[in-house]
């Protein structure tokens, strides 16, 4: 595999692992995965990640500090999204790849 990815700073490399790390706990992976389809209120995240309303908004507060998400006041409740492309291919990427088939075409 060939690339022409830009060698990233040290900063750049305390971001990503840092990104990773954030990642790296189970409900906030959750959480974001909630937000893959579109702007959602807290109370439907909770509900679709079985963390309580708290604990999403902890999370949520996180992951808006690391810009994985963006938040939307809309009247009285606030709609989160992911933060952009970049992150929702990601996400899509990594489930595509735990799914697939050890053996399977691509497999190098």
């Amino acid at each position: 595999m060939s690339s022409t990815l830009r060698q990233p700073s040290d900063s750049d490399i305390a971001v990503i692992a840092e990104t990773y790390r954030l990642l790296g706990d189970p409900t906030r992976l959750r959480v974001l995965l909630a937000c893959l389809d579109g702007p959602i209120p807290v109370g439907e995240i909770a509900s679709r990640t079985g963390a309580s309303q708290s604990l999403v908004s902890h999370h949520l507060r996180l992951l808006r500090g690391a810009r994985l998400v963006r938040g939307t006041r809309r009247t009285k409740q606030v709609l989160y999204e992911l933060a952009d492309a970049h992150i929702a291919r990601m996400l899509i990427d990594m489930v595509d790849h735990v799914g697939e088939k050890a053996g399977e075409p691509g497999d190098d």
